[in-house]
Order: C-alpha cells, then sequence, then structure tokens
C-alpha cells in the first residue's frame, strides 16, 4: 500500500542543524564546551519551539549570563548560519514529490516567530501542502498530541504516513502511532526508502 502522504522535518532532514558546530567555528571548541556546560542553550530554543517570542527570549537569555551574553546573542543574530547549509539532496526529493503530486507535509519543531523570520530565507520552507510547526501549535516532538494533531488535521490514516526524521525519540513517537517511519541519515538512504514505498523511481529520486 503506496503511503497517502510524506512528512519530513526541516532541522538535519531539509538543512543541516548542528549549533554546537556553528560555536565550533566561530569562538571554539573549548570556548563552545564552556558555554553549554553553564548556559542550556536547547531548553532556550525549546521555548522558542513551543511558541515564546524568539529575539526578546534569545536576549533575555543573554541578559540574565552576562559573561555569555554576546555569545548567547548570536543564537538570534546569527541564526541564519546556525541552521545552514541547506541538504540540497532532500529538497531536490520534496520537490521531486510535489511534481508527482504526492501530498508532501513538514512536521517540525521550530519556533512560530522563527519560522517567519526563515521563510524568504529558505524558499523550500514554502514548499509544503500543510505546515505543521510546533510553535504555532504550542506542542514539541516527541510528545504524542503533535502527532494526533497532524492526523486530525489531514485526516490520513497513521499507516498511510510515511515520515522522516533525524532523532531516534521523534520517529519511536510517530512510530507508536502507527505512522511508517524512517530515521534520516543521509539524503540518499531518504530516496532509497521513497523508492521503495513506490513513490519514486530510481532516476525521480536522483539515484
Amino acid at each position: 500500500m503506496i503511503p497517502e502522504a510524506v512528512i519530513f522535518d526541516i532541522g538535519n532532514v531539509l538543512t543541516r542543524w548542528q549549533p554546537e558546530a556553528f560555536y565550533d567555528r566561530v569562538i571554539g571548541e573549548e570556548r563552545r564546551r564552556a558555554l553549554f556546560a553553564a548556559v542550556d542553550l536547547h531548553h532556550m530554543n525549546d521555548l522558542v519551539d513551543e511558541g515564546a517570542l524568539f529575539r526578546e527570549t534569545i536576549y533575555d537569555w543573554a541578559e540574565r549570563h552576562p559573561g555569555w551574553g554576546p555569545e548567547i546573542r548570536m543564537w538570534y543574530d546569527r541564526w541564519i548560519e546556525l541552521a545552514s547549509p541547506r541538504i540540497e539532496g532532500s529538497i531536490r526529493l520534496q520537490r521531486a514529490l510535489r511534481a508527482k503530486g504526492v501530498p508532501v507535509f513538514a512536521l517540525t519543531n521550530f519556533g512560530r516567530y522563527s519560522f517567519e523570520e526563515a521563510v524568504p530565507k529558505m524558499d523550500f520552507l514554502m514548499d509544503f501542502d500543510r505546515l505543521y510547526v510546533s510553535g504555532r501549535m504550542g506542542v514539541i516532538k516527541p510528545d504524542p498530541r503533535i502527532y494526533e494533531m497532524v492526523e486530525q488535521d489531514c485526516g490520513i490514516a497513521p499507516d498511510r504516513l510515511l515520515f522522516t526524521d533525524d532523532r531516534a525519540d521523534n520517529i519511536t513517537a510517530a512510530a507508536r502511532r502507527g505512522w511508517r517511519t524512517h530515521q534520516f541519515e543521509s539524503w540518499e538512504g531518504w530516496a532509497r526508502r521513497l523508492v521503495a514505498e513506490g513513490l519514486l523511481t530510481n532516476k525521480e529520486a536522483g539515484l
């Protein structure tokens, strides 16, 4: 049975999301380790992904940790660098699916306001039939509620949804609801899965 819709995560699927690598380049690995040990920046980002204001949240954390203020503000000031580069192979797959008439959705932990700022800089963010953005929904993966909200909105049975995400906990939560899943490691591996599911040919998938 061919899936009725394909669902993409965004970070580390369509564009790189490795803040530690960014900070290693900018301030060096030793200082980055000290920064991340002193300040829970991933929790700060979770707050944004849950719907908190983007710039205001980050700048507030910078004020609360003045010893690391300039480095924390980079999370906003240089955010597009944190979320780069694009994974072009995945973007081609996204567009190949849509060109064949396959509904393509996004399910992403992404801030409501950071998403709005990202759209003009990442054109592929608008190449979806449906957008499920945690900051708009008020809940983040892997909370089971977010998957239930997707099912209720799209009206497609769980076993007819094919979902890729780089994080095992997000994949496990979706699989528990009966979704078909693929843990993303490379665009080539994802392409092979799409071919195996009968959604694309090898040529269409770039293989």
